[in-house]
C-alpha cells in the first residue's frame, strides 16, 4: 500500500480527475491525529484500490487552506475528506474517523 503525501495546489488538482479519492490532513503534533492516522492507514491498506492523499498540516498550511476555503469546508485536524467527481462528498473530523466511519462513508 502506498499512500501518497502531497503539498501542492498541482498535486491536489490531479487527483480531482479520479472519480473518487480520500484526502486526510493530519497534524504531527496532535495524539489525535496520530490516532486518526492509524485508523485511515488501517482502512487503506485493507482497500488499496482507493486513490489516497494525505497532506501534513505544519508543512502543508498553503495547501490546506486552499481546500478549506475552495471547498467551504472549515478547517481541521486531523479531518477527512472524500472526494466524488470532484466534489466532496463527506468530511469527518477528530475521533470520528475510524475504520468503520470511513467504510460507511465510502460505501454510500
Amino acid at each position: 500500500m502506498t499512500i501518497n503525501k502531497i503539498d501542492s495546489e498541482e498535486q491536489f488538482n490531479e487527483l480531482l480527475n479520479e472519480e473518487t479519492f480520500l484526502l486526510f490532513k493530519h497534524s504531527l503534533t496532535c495524539p489525535v491525529s496520530a490516532e486518526a492516522y492509524e485508523q485511515y492507514e488501517k482502512y487503506m491498506t485493507a482497500n488499496e484500490e482507493l486513490k489516497t492523499a494525505y497532506l501534513a498540516v505544519q508543512e502543508a498550511r498553503p495547501l490546506s487552506n486552499y481546500v478549506a476555503e475552495t471547498y467551504d469546508i472549515k478547517h481541521q485536524s486531523p479531518q477527512v475528506i472524500l472526494f466524488k467527481n470532484g466534489k466532496p462528498a463527506w468530511n469527518e473530523s477528530h475521533w470520528r474517523i475510524t475504520y468503520d466511519s470511513l467504510t460507511k462513508a465510502i460505501s454510500e
